[in-house]
């Protein structure tokens, strides 16, 4: 898939979620900073390429920052990093007498 449909596709869906928010362009043009024309040209496929920093004020107008994390995961620790960590750790507590 080439980068311009990426980014159609990613408009569209865009577009569904905005409206599932109940916000109109102008809405999420105003909070996200961003023209209308841009967010109408996006929606459409219109729109070849968008900056990262529009299309993270453009979840964010939305409130859907939790989404990049479905894009980008945390890398989970190794298990090699996993047993550093934990021969670090105490096993146990012992009191005084």
């Amino acid at each position: 898939m080439y980068t311009i449909e990426i980014v159609a596709m990613l408009g569209k869906r865009f577009k569904d979620y905005r409206i599932g928010s109940n916000l109109t362009q102008k809405q999420v043009s105003e909070k996200a900073g961003v023209s209308i024309i841009t967010i109408r040209n996006f929606e459409n496929g219109k729109l070849r390429n968008i900056s990262m920093g529009a299309f993270i004020e453009l979840l964010r107008a939305i409130d859907f920052m939790q989404g990049l994390d479905d894009v980008l995961p945390e890398i989970p620790v190794s298990p090699y990093e996993l047993e550093k960590i934990q021969q670090g750790k105490r096993k146990r507590v012992r009191h005084a007498k």
